[in-house]
Order: structure tokens, then sequence, then C-alpha cells
């Protein structure tokens, strides 16, 4: 997905990311372990948590893309694909706990070949 796309008055737009990935704000929400409603007030789309958890999203996403070959097919690994290493525990849990970096390292070891 190009991040340029998704970006409304420099910040990412949880409109145009529901939009792409044919899904709601409200499943997009719940998704980043976010409250249901805080895609609808401009206060908390603009909040750090919610910017930051759809940054990790759509980063997360990019990288696995690629490989998936459709921006709809990434999101659904990333709600549903159980990582190795992480107890089973799916890239979207890990985003909610605030462990999006850990995601990264993951596909880091990945990429060079590594394993879980």
């Amino acid at each position: 997905m190009q991040v340029e796309k998704l970006v409304k008055d420099k910040l990412l737009s949880p409109v145009l990311i529901a939009e792409e990935l044919r899904t709601t704000k409200g499943e997009l929400a719940a998704t980043l372990g976010l409250a249901k409603d805080a895609f609808t007030r401009s206060a908390r789309v603009r909040a750090p948590r919610s910017q930051t958890r759809l940054r990790q999203m759509i980063e997360i996403m990019n990288r696995i893309e690629p490989e998936i070959d459709s921006p709809i097919a990434a999101y659904a690994w990333f709600r549903s694909a159980r990582l190795p290493g992480f107890g089973g525990a799916t890239p979207h849990m890990l985003v909610r706990e605030g462990r999006g970096e850990q995601v990264h390292a993951y596909l880091d070891r990945i990429v060079v070949g590594g394993y879980a």
C-alpha cells in the first residue's frame, strides 16, 4: 500500500485505510485494540497511540505484501498469521500490546533466511 495515498492532513487516515482494505473504521479500530469510536473524533485520530498503531500496521503489511500480492491478503495475514516464537500470537495481537517492533525483528530474521 502506498503510504502517500493513505495520508490526509499530514496524518494516516483511518477512512482511507479502511477503504483500501475494504473494511470499516470500527473494525480497523478493533483490530488495533482501540475503542470502537477511536476513528470518529479528530482528536482521537490524532492521538499518538492511534497514529502509532496505524503506522505499525501499515509498515508490517507493506513488508509482507510483496510475498502475498495484495493489500487485502496482507491485512488477512496481519490479523490471522500465528507467529512462531510469540506463543501463537498474531501480528495484530502484538501491535495491540505495543510490540510492533518485535514483529519487525521477526520479519528481519525471516528475510535473511533465519528461523522464527
